[in-house]
């Protein structure tokens, strides 16, 4: 099946949980932050939307954890991942622009915890591009959520990274698929020129 074309206008290309203590954690991370870099870069002079969303807590937020929540129990126990600290703050080399939306998750997926599908949908953004780190984690999730509210969903290819790489193939290649189309960023220019 053909990729469908982009209408930029109907956007928003996510960089999710490119924040300084995550980016170092995965093989090449300044080659995928290039890449990611030059994504944006595309879909901004398209007119695109950029959403950024990071994870971070407050203290508040470490109190609503319970302790059954195998992941996140334990973050808010050892109170790591303070939304002030700048191991939870956007790499500078991707860092948003006036205009761009920014949210702040305490959970895997982008628009769980946030208010990113109302923010989207205000501005008439009914097309999702993926990009992120980790793959089984903010995009798997993200995308689940996004298809299951009915988005056209496409994950950037080569802008996004697991701490396995064997896991983030699996998922490109053989899950991903049914849920979204894939592209990578040379795809995704190519998109983009023809509008």
């Amino acid at each position: 099946m053909a990729t469908p074309a982009l209408d930029p206008q109907r956007t928003a290309l996510l960089a999710m949980d490119f924040q300084n203590g995550i980016v170092q954690t995965i093989p090449e991370p300044d080659a995928l932050v290039e890449r990611v870099k030059g994504a944006i870069a595309d879909v901004r002079a398209a007119g695109g939307t950029i959403g950024y969303v990071r994870v971070a807590f407050t203290e508040d937020d470490w109190g609503t954890v319970p302790e059954r929540n195998k992941t996140f129990s334990s973050v808010a126990a050892a109170k790591l991942m303070h939304h002030e600290d700048e191991s939870t703050q956007i790499d500078e080399r991707i860092a948003p622009a006036d205009g761009d939306i920014v949210v702040r998750k305490v959970r895997f997926g982008g628009i769980s915890t946030t208010d990113l599908h109302q923010q989207l949908d205000a501005r008439g953004i009914d097309t999702l591009i993926l990009s992120g780190i980790s793959t089984s984690g903010v995009v798997l999730s993200t995308l689940m959520d996004a298809a299951d509210r009915d988005y056209r969903v496409y994950v950037l290819t080569d802008g996004v990274a697991d701490h396995d790489p064997e896991v983030n193939r699996v998922l490109v290649e053989k899950v991903f698929p049914s849920r979204a189309h894939l592209v990578d960023t040379a795809g995704l220019r190519e998109l983009l020129r023809t509008v």
